[in-house]
């Protein structure tokens, strides 16, 4: 819990620093710095400080943000290029994307890199699929998003599956059915 307090520390004081850019401004910076102690110190009160409320001290999360960065930068320019054209080049599409992750951190961050690639968003998560729509069509090949699931589910550590015959906790339907005859 000390290592995830002391991550999410730094990560707010750079965050806080970056965004209000008062380096000169004493009262500033004493207000920001007891603002961040407040929510440091909530943190710890309510007892919610673990991998998955500060999951950046693994430097695989890291690699997995600068890789999205590139690829967002990537899609953007995919999609200005589509709308700024005279023909105004846009072909929406729905698909179904299969979800391998077996824990919520690792779906909610496969589903959010999804939506803030410029041009894409979840639109629904089911229990082995997410239902993806994408503004032009040659953005729902399955290959990206096979790579962005599975560097999604590296960067927070989640164990994955194939999602045929899995529930969502990633335990194999056959031996749950095996389990419950056998305690019957």
């Amino acid at each position: 819990m000390l290592k995830s307090a002391l991550v999410l520390l730094v990560i707010m004081i750079a965050y806080w620093l970056m965004l209000s850019g008062y380096l000169h401004n004493p009262v500033l910076l004493i207000m920001g710095s007891i603002s961040i102690l407040i929510v440091l110190g909530l943190s710890v009160r309510m007892k919610i400080l673990d991998s998955e409320t500060a999951p950046y001290f693994h430097i695989k999360a890291l690699g997995y943000f600068v890789w999205l960065f590139v690829e967002i930068i990537k899609a953007n320019m995919a999609v200005v290029k589509a709308v700024l054209s005279p023909n105004m080049e846009i072909s929406p599409k729905t698909t179904k994307v299969p979800l391998k992750q077996s824990k919520d951190l690792g779906r909610v961050t496969f589903a959010n890199s999804i939506t803030l690639t410029p041009g894409t968003i979840a639109v629904e998560m089911c229990e082995d699929t997410i239902l993806v729509h994408a503004l032009l069509a040659e953005m729902t090949a399955k290959s990206g998003f096979a790579e962005m699931g599975e560097r999604a589910g590296r960067a927070v550590s989640d164990p994955m599956h194939d999602n045929i015959g899995h529930d969502n906790r990633g335990q194999s339907k056959d031996r749950q059915n095996n389990n419950k005859q056998g305690k019957a």
